[in-house]
């Protein structure tokens, strides 16, 4: 039972830990795990959460890995501090099923669809939980960010979103706008081998293979804004990195971002793709850096490989501008 377990409760009260999100954000949903705990697991559980600021949290004690214990006075003291107890509440007191495999998953939707920083899990009265997920999207507090600042548009910290792609058979395209660098292949987006190319490939003069078909996948950025500085990272892609990409961006309403995912994002007259970065040689475990000239603002990219391939890391910096700024 690789997960937290509380003693039995043999005093008034209930259990419960107040968690800081790895990246702050906009939470949809929840999903409480108790696999393998089949006789003692949580019972019921409520989440709260709130959006604090870094001068509102105190100080904790260091604590670590003291299995058997409960938390001190002192630390019990230190979270008083939050008000915890009255924070937000996003899911009401919910039964949840015991850990056997056709019932452990409890996914409990969050009641109000704000920015957030900290939760607060409530468990009642005690028992086991295996796993804690928390699914939602990034969200960068932006009213904090200068519009002559030169920041990652695309990350996923800042609320960058994969909306959609055109393979995705040993990674997810979600990965590249995913935090740090990849350790891992894995860790990135790569595509299946594609059946049409040709049985002898060719190059052209600049050495970039003439190949019919290529792979996609546009993102969201996490603001609108005005990009400068590409990073196309093949790290751990060494015989298996795209031979070229190239980079479009566009700008959109969100009434005609919902069309585009209901149409899976199928060429169309009416969407115009900007040319960013145009068809580019890449190289194999390696960064590359490029500058980009840009006058529009985009709210969307375009990310495309030819033929096929896989890339760990995708950053574009650039300057965000104000959503009154955009004539969409």
């Amino acid at each position: 039972m690789d997960g937290w377990e509380t003693r039995r409760k043999r005093i008034p009260g209930h259990d419960w830990c107040v968690i800081k999100l790895g990246v702050p954000g906009v939470i949809h949903g929840f999903d409480i795990d108790t696999s393998y705990f089949t006789g003692n697991y949580a019972p019921s559980v409520s989440i709260a959460a709130a959006c604090l600021d870094a001068d509102e949290v105190p100080d904790f004690p260091s604590r670590g890995e003291k299995m058997g214990t409960a938390a001190s006075e002192q630390e019990v003291e230190a979270i008083r501090k939050l008000k915890s107890e009255f924070w937000t509440e996003l899911v009401p007191m919910t039964i949840l099923q015991p850990g056997y495999v056709d019932t452990c998953h409890n996914y409990l939707p969050a009641k109000q669809l704000k920015r957030w920083t900290h939760i607060r899990l409530n468990m009642y009265p005690d028992g086991g939980i295996a796993r804690l997920r928390v699914y939602g999207i990034g969200h960068r507090d932006w009213s904090a960010v200068s519009q002559e600042q030169t920041i990652d548009l695309v990350a996923m910290t800042n609320g960058g979103v994969c909306l959609g792609y055109s393979d995705a058979h040993f990674g997810h395209p979600k990965n590249i706008i995913g935090i740090g660098r990849s350790n891992v292949m894995s860790d990135g987006w790569e595509t299946a081998r594609r059946l049409d190319r040709p049985p002898v490939l060719k190059a052209d003069d600049q050495g970039i293979l003439q190949v019919p078909g290529c792979e996609w996948a546009v993102f969201k950025l996490g603001h609108p804004g005005i990009i400068i500085h590409v990073e196309i990272d093949t790290s751990h892609f060494k015989g298996n990195f795209p031979d070229s990409c190239k980079i479009e961006g566009c700008a959109i309403s969100p009434e005609e971002e919902k069309q585009r995912i209901t149409m899976k994002w199928k060429e169309s007259l009416r969407l115009k793709w900007e040319l960013l970065l145009p068809i580019t040689k890449l190289k194999p475990h390696q960064q590359h850096f490029y500058s980009i000239e840009m006058k529009d603002i985009v709210t969307h990219v375009r990310l495309t490989i030819k033929p096929d391939g896989g890339i760990s890391r995708l950053r574009l910096l650039g300057h965000p501008c104000t959503l009154s700024s955009i004539n969409l």
